[in-house]
């Protein structure tokens, strides 16, 4: 992928490719400003590429908007403003499934199962949780779409180790139901120990691919990245 915002604005990635096969995980690290968000921005539709493709079950997806791209079953959850704040935990949910047409209760059962606080606080106003519950109602809410890939930029973002570490047990649960997953993390040596698959990003480029234990063991991602 190349392409930047707008049309006419300068090209923040350039020739950037990510990939993540069903039941994986894949987590997109680097510095600030590498362009980590917008390379997840891109794949979801809200980036214009200037060359390459978005491509979902070999699908090229490229031309359709982001709303399109929810409805062939991607799957995105914001780094901020990711909740209704007024609505319900369980509204919240229910919003996740306004493009259905069944029954969402089997998948609303699902989401509880694997966040049971949320079950526990589900009459209660979103915008009352702490952190960490707001963040497993914005992923519980993109579950409700059941989604083929499910994009998390910055997940573990404000959270207490404890939460962050809960968090990457709810990914990985996620990912073991055949679920693509395809994550941006500031906490890069964390994200990088769950991942099947790692990209280092540098000012927008690939500058390091493996998988995640292949980039915790590769001394210069250590030392540049890692913090040695």
């Amino acid at each position: 992928m190349t392409g930047g915002y707008g049309r006419s604005g300068p090209d923040i990635l350039h020739e950037c490719t990510i990939a993540v096969e069903p039941g994986e995980i894949a987590v997109i690290v680097g510095p600030n400003g590498a362009g980590k968000s917008t390379a997840m921005k891109a794949v979801f539709g809200m980036l214009h590429l200037r060359q390459g493709s978005v491509r979902l079950k070999g699908e090229d997806i490229s031309s359709l908007t982001p709303q399109a791209r929810v409805a062939k079953g991607m799957g995105f959850v914001p780094q901020t403003a990711n909740i209704f704040t007024s609505l319900t935990v369980e509204e919240n949910l229910e919003m996740g499934a306004f493009i259905r047409t069944d029954d969402i209760s089997k998948t609303m059962s699902q989401v509880y199962e694997l966040f049971p606080i949320l079950k526990d606080k589900r009459g209660q106003p979103a915008g009352e949780l702490s952190g960490g519950q707001r963040q497993q109602v914005a992923v519980g809410r993109a579950l409700m779409t059941e989604p083929k890939v499910l994009m998390l930029d910055e997940p573990t973002a404000g959270v207490s180790p404890i939460v962050m570490d809960e968090l990457f047990d709810r990914i990985i649960e996620i990912s073991r139901t055949g679920l693509s997953v395809l994550m941006v993390e500031q906490n890069a040596r964390q994200a990088l120990e769950i991942a099947d698959k790692g990209y280092v990003l540098v000012q927008g480029r690939n500058a390091y691919s493996g998988s995640g234990r292949e980039l915790l063991s590769d001394p210069k991602v250590r030392k540049s990245f890692l913090g040695g």
